[in-house]
């Protein structure tokens, strides 16, 4: 075979390895956004309703700006809650598997809305889970009271995050926000409106592969909705939505780099 000939079939399985690197790591480059400004991820999956929104009545744009995700009771599925905690419905959003070093910061924004009040004490929350849905951490819980904290929520597990307020109060009023469905505007009693944009920072402890799950509930009756918005998600200072790569992309990687070798032989005979 000619130095021509040669050169040229090796350039050729060079781009063929390069195209396969390329298929395999777009999955990791090219998600949307943090800021779900392209909607939710590739990857993620939900339970009930769940959805992006931009600035939309009481709930503005994030610190973050652009659009936010969230999760609401209007449309939710019965047996949705947190573990030991009962409700009458919910939903709930779950990143894909990401990958997180010890030591690591979880950072990320959310906002409580509720219609609710009284005694009918809807609430919401967020948990860092292991790839098989093993609770690892309870990151932080928000729950309608008619008076007092809001988040984190009474009568709910203690929360792992350290929270910016640590402490915060009900935002009162009739809550206008699309995702409450007809609830949107209403107010069932003392208790009801939103709190505002709260930071959530959670250090984690043991490098490996993670879910991050979002969460809201009704409470007594699946009358008068709620809602979670939350946004700027980040992990060590980078976005979660680029998922690990799936064996199927790393044995593309692997066939391409075994075609070059035995090319590279044949050539050489």
């Amino acid at each position: 075979m000619s130095h021509k000939n040669w050169f040229s079939s090796a350039s050729a399985a060079r781009l063929s390895l390069a195209a396969a690197m390329a298929l395999c790591f777009s999955t990791m480059v090219s998600a949307a956004p943090t800021a779900f400004d392209d909607g939710i991820p590739n990857g993620w999956t939900g339970t009930g309703s769940y959805g992006t929104s931009g600035a939309d009545g009481v709930v503005t744009a994030s610190p973050e700006g652009g659009a936010y995700g969230w999760v609401s009771t209007n449309g939710g599925v019965d047996d949705t809650a947190l573990p030991g905690i009962g409700s009458a419905n919910g939903s709930l959003l779950r990143s894909s598997v990401f990958s997180a070093s010890a030591g690591d910061s979880l950072d990320f924004w959310f906002n409580y809305i509720t219609s609710d009040g009284g005694d009918f004490t809807d609430y919401a929350w967020a948990r860092l889970l292991s790839p098989d849905l093993t609770q690892v951490a309870i990151l932080f819980t928000a729950r309608t009271a008619p008076s007092g904290n809001i988040v984190p929520g009474f009568d709910l597990p203690g929360i792992e995050a350290d929270i910016d307020p640590p402490v915060v109060t009900i935002i009162g009023g009739d809550p206008y926000w699309s995702p409450l469905g007809s609830d949107s505007g209403k107010c069932f009693d003392v208790g009801c409106g939103y709190t505002g944009w709260i930071n959530s920072k959670y250090t984690i402890a043991n490098g490996g592969n993670y879910i991050l799950e979002f969460g809201v509930a009704n409470w007594g009756d699946d009358s008068y909705q709620s809602g979670l918005a939350f946004d700027g998600i980040t992990v060590g200072g980078k976005p979660i939505d680029n998922p690990i790569p799936e064996p199927a992309s790393l044995a593309l990687v692997g066939l391409g780099l075994a075609g070059l070798t035995w090319r590279r032989q044949r050539l050489a005979t």
